[in-house]
């Protein structure tokens, strides 16, 4: 596509974005809602990190896996949108609307047989759910990449840039915080 925008041919350039678009839709879309937690942000992000490849496609080095490229501007975008999302939530907070922005996960309904396991379902949701909103946002991202994703450390490091080896410090560190985090709250 990088080769077709330069030579000055944008209706092939737009059928290869379309392909490209089309080849990747599903799973940055499934990346960004790990990311974000919100369909409708999720799709938006998604939609701004395609625009964003197309508007610096010039810009790409071939040398590097274009998957990479952009995985890495799709989290960056995702990173950028849940920033975002914090700052209005803690400005809506200070103007008195006591928004937590947990009210999309209040209303999800955990499946199970009976009320009960529905009851603990949801409570078991919201402390795994608040648990990993509670680490560090890097430790969080490799964390849903490597075990939501399922991508190995090797391809979370070419994603987000990090050596492979601090990938697997930030796992470990995300996995041992969340543990014990879903210990205390069992022991409330």
């Amino acid at each position: 596509m990088k080769a077709l925008v330069l030579a000055e041919r944008p209706d092939e350039a737009r059928e290869a974005f379309s392909d490209l678009v089309a080849a990747q839709q599903r799973s940055a879309l499934r990346l960004a809602l790990y990311l974000l937690r919100d369909p409708a942000e999720a799709e938006e992000a998604v939609q701004d990190a395609f625009v964003k490849v197309f508007m610096h496609i010039v810009s790409y080095r071939e040398d590097l896996p274009f998957e990479a490229w952009f995985r890495r501007i799709l989290v960056n975008t995702c990173r950028d949108r849940r920033k975002s999302r914090l700052r209005r939530q803690r400005w809506e907070f200070s103007a008195g609307t006591g928004d937590t922005g947990w009210s999309v996960l209040e209303g999800a309904v955990a499946t199970g047989p009976s009320p009960e396991e529905r009851v603990l379902g949801r409570e078991t949701q919201r402390a795994v759910l608040m648990a990993i909103d509670g680490l560090p946002a890097r430790q969080r991202e490799v964390l849903l990449l490597c075990h939501a994703e399922g991508r190995s450390p090797r391809e979370v490091a070419s994603l987000t840039g990090l050596n492979e080896s601090t990938v697997r410090v930030h796992l470990f560190r995300a996995l041992r915080k969340l543990r014990a985090a879903l210990e205390d709250s069992r022991d409330r």
